[in-house]
């Protein structure tokens, strides 16, 4: 059995879903990609059992052929190839795979493709479309703000909470959290859903920045990302989210406008000279003048700078952690964004002055207890 295909092409097919392979894997088998071949296209297939992508391309072939191809070994080799086509020929019953070329022939040992686990089958429980730049932009602003405690696995995904006519993409660890809405995305559905960290990182890779569409099926267990030729399946968190909405100060009569790349540029200054362990920062804000200092008393560090700012409210001064502040202004967009304050032991809200058209972004960070200089 053989098929030919452009050593080019198949390369960047096979780095699209190699991100779902992982090094010593419980069943060696999953360390390869599975090859499978009917008419003349290709599909191919990954995962690590959690995750998995699928991905096809036209090739020549004779015959249908099924095998499992080492993966390191495949794009190793193709990466050193010239752009040509190449001759990859399945023996029967030991399933060694020999890949040919105008220069040479190379020998490597493949598995029984009937040995590849089977990946989960859409159920048709509900399914919605974005555009992939839509949903990458979605990703991008908000998967920063998710946890890594394992003991808070509900918090470790990005939980994606449909309404009739616009979906709400939330991350948070406790500490910050990350709420955008799309206004433009009629799912006609009432239903929510935790994506784990991982595949959603493959999905920032894999997803063009267009408007190419991008078919959502999930249901249960899994939630399945169709677009072009490739697919990405991911099984879903089953723990339950917490009510982040409780969260989310509703009255905040103190409000500092300021400009997003002066802040980002002082806290990235100023947090040089912060203590290494708490990260903390301190805003004192007066009048129309914003004061951000903080030091390390072990180190005896300490640094401080002031910015002209726009302020409705009354002076106040709130600790926050400067790496949590950063992250936020790094991801929101504009020139300028508000600082939502009600007291200096509860959260505040960062927002951009004004919104992309239709979507909503609200970002929530928690204060940290200042001690007195």
């Amino acid at each position: 059995m053989k098929f030919i295909a452009p050593s080019n092409e198949l390369l960047q097919h096979l780095l699209t879903v190699n991100g779902a392979i992982i090094s010593k894997p419980i069943i060696p088998i999953l360390e390869n990609f599975l090859f499978d071949i009917k008419g003349n296209t290709l599909t191919i297939f990954s995962t690590d059992l959690d995750t998995s992508m699928t991905t096809s391309m036209q090739v020549e072939s004779k015959e249908d052929v099924r095998v499992a191809v080492p993966s390191k070994m495949v794009i190793d080799i193709l990466r050193s190839l010239p752009d040509q086509p190449v001759t990859f020929s399945i023996e029967e019953p030991s399933y060694g795979i020999e890949v040919v070329n105008n220069n040479g022939r190379y020998k490597m040992a493949g598995l029984n493709g009937s040995d590849f686990p089977a990946l989960p089958e859409k159920s048709g429980e509900g399914r919605f479309t974005v555009p992939a730049n839509v949903l990458l932009r979605a990703i991008s602003k908000t998967l920063f703000a998710t946890g890594n405690d394992e003991l808070r696995l509900n918090l470790t995904g990005l939980f994606v909470e449909m309404k009739e006519d616009s979906v709400n993409f939330v991350a948070t660890d406790a500490n910050k959290l990350v709420r955008f809405t799309r206004k433009d995305l009629k799912t006609g559905s009432d239903q929510n859903f935790i994506i784990p960290k991982k595949p959603l990182n493959l999905l920032k890779t894999a997803l063009p920045n267009d408007e190419t569409p991008v078919v959502v099926d999930y249901n249960r267990s899994n939630v399945f990302f169709t677009f072009g030729t490739t697919q990405l399946i991911a099984r879903l968190l089953d723990e339950k989210y917490p009510d982040y909405n409780a969260v989310i100060p509703t009255e905040n009569p103190n409000s500092l406008t300021i400009s997003r790349s002066d802040f980002l540029s002082s806290i990235n200054r100023i947090s040089i000279f912060a203590s290494k362990t708490t990260h903390q920062i301190r805003l004192k804000i007066t009048g129309s003048e914003l004061q951000i200092s903080a030091e390390d008393l072990e180190m005896a560090n300490e640094a401080q700078e002031k910015i002209n700012c726009e302020y409705d409210g009354e002076d106040m001064e709130i600790g926050f952690n400067a790496r949590f502040l950063k992250d936020m202004l790094a991801t929101i967009d504009g020139e300028q964004v508000v600082l939502k304050l009600s007291a200096p032991n509860r959260a505040g809200l960062l927002v951009p002055t004004e919104n992309e058209k239709d979507e909503d972004i609200t970002m929530l960070i928690m204060p940290m207890m200042l001690n007195n200089y």
